[in-house]
């Protein structure tokens, strides 16, 4: 037994080690999961969050010429910053829980 934990001290460890190649594999699944997290993370303004006409059809799942038709017709509040046009996230959460109906 002995024999052996000395042969484990005296090896060389390379980048192709088992336990080095395992590491390194962890290191990367990680990493593509801080990068996906990154993606979606938006900075807030003054503890808000803001998305595009393109993001919040995406999460309505409607389309964007949808969204021109509900801010042509009041139905949704928006902020317009020249051409650019933004939502303000929990203006939308409480616009869809005020529209929300149940079923009898």
């Amino acid at each position: 037994m002995e024999n052996k934990n000395a042969e484990n001290q005296n090896s060389l460890i390379t980048r192709t080690t088992p336990q080095i190649t395992a590491f390194f594999e962890s290191l990367d699944r990680m990493l593509d999961k801080v990068e996906i997290l990154a993606k979606k993370s938006r900075p807030t303004l003054n503890g808000e969050r803001y998305l595009t006409d393109k993001e919040l059809s995406e999460r309505l799942k409607i389309s964007r010429r949808a969204l021109q038709e509900y801010r042509n017709e009041g139905k949704i509040p928006y902020y317009q910053i020249g051409a650019k046009v933004l939502y303000k996230e929990s203006d939308i959460e409480r616009m869809l829980k005020d529209s929300y109906r149940k079923i009898f």
